[in-house]
């Protein structure tokens, strides 16, 4: 968030908006290690799982921040039990790697661009 105050040098943030950027994340700091631990999570232990169900993991891309996104397809495509598998199979596995991470799973017959079949 800026403001655009007149007397000000140039734009500043909000104080709390500082405070959330500013904050170093274990992407940033060694990404290449936390993105090799992530697929290798994601190889060794979560795709075996979701291919048990017929299903495909894909890991789209990790975003700004510890935003881990996943998305799944084959027969988890559509399916209500998605919810299920990412609450209680995904979400934890991912965060033994990054504790504060934010992890999305989005499912449907189309993999999504840029997208990393695991």
């Amino acid at each position: 968030m800026e403001t655009n105050d007149p007397d000000a040098t140039g734009p500043q943030r909000a104080p709390f908006a500082a405070t959330l950027q500013d904050e170093p994340s274990p992407l940033a700091e060694g990404a290449n290690e936390a993105r090799s631990n992530l697929v290798r999570l994601c190889r060794d232990v979560l795709a075996p799982l979701v291919a048990a169900d017929g299903g495909v993991l894909y890991l789209v891309m990790e975003t700004s921040g510890d935003d881990v996104h996943i998305h799944l397809t084959g027969t988890c495509a559509g399916c209500p039990g998605a919810s299920l598998t990412r609450d209680g199979i995904i979400t934890p596995a991912v965060r033994t790697i990054l504790p504060k991470a934010r992890v999305v799973v989005t499912t449907g017959p189309l993999v999504p661009e840029g997208a990393e079949r695991i």
